[in-house]
């Protein structure tokens, strides 16, 4: 009796974990078969980038994206967080903006201003100059300066000028040594003009970007402008935007131009050409304090809902583009596998948590903020997957030997998925490497440091399209049109579906090997 009562039970258990399999397996069918029949991955980004557009910490733009993120989340079923990671005291939005050479043989002008400077005053025109590198150059052409544009010799990093207290100061010291310089070399141009047949070199003076950027600012400049390679990287001002208040706003305009332009417009100074630049910059702020916030969609877990399974990209972008690849590609195949996973009704074990962060561009703050505060217990995370690059192909994974059979299981279904992206879980060959201790790349950092697993899939290009990473990334070029489709919708299903197994495994993805002790 004790016997077939033993045989029934394991053929109760057998048949349960029949079920389940079955159920898992329809729900991973579902997934796919949307994915390739109704796939909206780039419904998403075309909403982000082209409807709302570049979304800046601080703008109109972000609050209303974080807005929209939320209410899909809300729509398709999921549970979601909004986490307050901050706050900047001004906001900053940008309008149009354009401007010319004004002479004979002038042209459109191509240029950018990073976020936080001013805009002009309605068309603002003047002459331009070359900035001085002395006090005898600056003393020289001070009268001149109100409403001037000046030319810096230095090129652009995307960054706004330094116009803090603490850069005028570090200028000070070294206008202080260059007058020192100047004077030994007044002596030294005395020695030579006595002594000709034996003359002595001149000391050379000390290099600085916009020395006497405070006084020009006080003479009255309407700006000032840099060279800068095309296509423009236009980021910034990391050194002042969270001091900015009201009552100090930015005056004088931080202008970065095609270096080509830039060129030209030197020779025609150099040549003392009488000519104009015109432009009209809109860059607008408004009263604060401007709050941004992580939007987390939350998949509750039927049977482990307190361990965690996680994919996420971030959703603040430079506004001299509109964030469509970095990281409209990221935040849009994310939200597009919890639409799949929700639309098949996965019921997973584990919480599945689709991370929508803030503030990476300024810092990784969002996701900085949800580790430090310990939004969940960083332990009982299986693994966060992270989507911050081009809009390339999810064609496999590598993982250490402690996860290869997981993974082999979880990603099987995604092996024929589609036969032009053939998909392979590798073995991680070598010793682990010592866990980070500093964070840099993306929204991973955090985690990593922390000693969560952050397996990413492995991306590429498998048919060529060319796509070139250095030149969207921060640039004006980070458009729609330079989305790869086929490649983002075939990644959505991969995230769907490799989270929904790891979800589903019966314990945590094992840490074993993934950092060097």
């Amino acid at each position: 009796m004790k016997k077939a009562l033993t045989l029934l039970l394991l053929a109760a258990l057998a048949g349960a974990f029949a079920f389940n399999a079955s159920a898992q397996d329809k729900v991973v069918r579902k997934i796919i078969e949307t994915g390739q029949t109704d796939n909206r991955t780039m419904q998403h980004d075309d909403f982000l980038c082209n409807m709302i557009g570049g979304r800046l910490i601080g703008s109109a733009a972000l609050t209303e994206a974080e807005a929209w993120v939320k209410e899909q989340f809300e729509s398709w079923g999921l549970e979601v967080m909004v986490q307050e990671a901050g706050e900047i005291a001004v906001g900053f939005n940008r309008g149009p903006w354009s401007g010319r050479m004004l002479s004979e043989d002038g042209m459109v002008l191509h240029f950018g201003t990073p976020a936080y400077t001013a805009g002009t005053h309605g068309k603002q025109s003047g002459p331009v100059f070359l900035e001085p590198k002395t006090r005898r150059d600056f003393d020289r052409m001070k009268g001149v300066l109100k409403g001037a544009w000046v030319l810096l010799d230095a090129e652009s990093n995307g960054m706004a000028l330094d116009g803090s207290d603490k850069a005028n100061e570090k200028r000070a010291e070294t206008i202080a040594r260059n007058e020192e310089i100047d004077r030994q070399n007044n002596e030294i141009r005395r020695w030579n003009f006595e002594h000709r047949d034996e003359p002595k070199e001149m000391a050379p003076y000390e290099a600085g970007t916009a020395l006497f950027y405070k006084e020009m600012v006080e003479a009255g400049v309407a700006g000032f402008i840099r060279s800068a390679k095309v296509p423009l990287q236009v980021l910034y001002d990391r050194a002042n935007c969270y001091d900015i208040t009201m009552e100090n706003l930015p005056r004088v305009c931080d202008i970065l131009l095609d270096e080509a332009q830039f060129a030209v417009i030197k020779e025609k100074v150099q040549r003392k050409d009488i000519f104009q630049l015109e432009f009209d910059i809109r860059n607008h702020f408004y009263r604060g304090p401007v709050k941004y916030h992580n939007i987390i969609g939350i998949l509750r877990g039927s049977k482990y809902p307190k361990e965690y399974v996680m994919a996420g990209g971030h959703l603040d972008a430079y506004d001299i583009g509109t964030g469509a690849v970095d990281d409209g590609n990221g935040t849009s195949v994310t939200m597009e596998a919890a639409r799949l996973l929700c639309a098949a009704g996965a019921k997973p074990k584990r919480t599945i948590l689709f991370c929508i962060w803030t503030g990476e561009e300024f810092g990784l703050l969002g996701s900085k903020f949800f580790v430090e505060n310990k939004t969940v217990p960083l332990e009982k995370i299986s693994n966060y997957f992270n989507r911050d690059g081009g809009p390339l192909c999810a064609t496999g994974v590598s993982v250490p030997p402690a996860m290869y059979d997981d993974f082999v299981a979880v990603c099987k279904p995604l092996e024929d998925l589609n036969p032009a992206f053939p998909f392979t879980v590798e073995k991680r060959q070598g010793p682990p490497q010592p866990r980070p201790t500093r964070a840099g790349g993306s929204d991973h950092a955090y985690f990593a440091m922390n000693g969560v697993p952050t397996i990413s899939f492995r991306e590429n290009d498998p048919k060529g399209y060319n796509f070139d990473y250095r030149e969207i990334w921060h640039t004006e070029r980070d458009i729609y049109n330079k989305l790869i489709p086929e490649y983002m919708e075939h990644s959505a299903v991969v995230t769907a579906v490799a989270l929904y197994g790891l979800a589903n495994l019966d314990h945590l993805l094992s840490r074993d090997g993934l950092y060097k002790e």
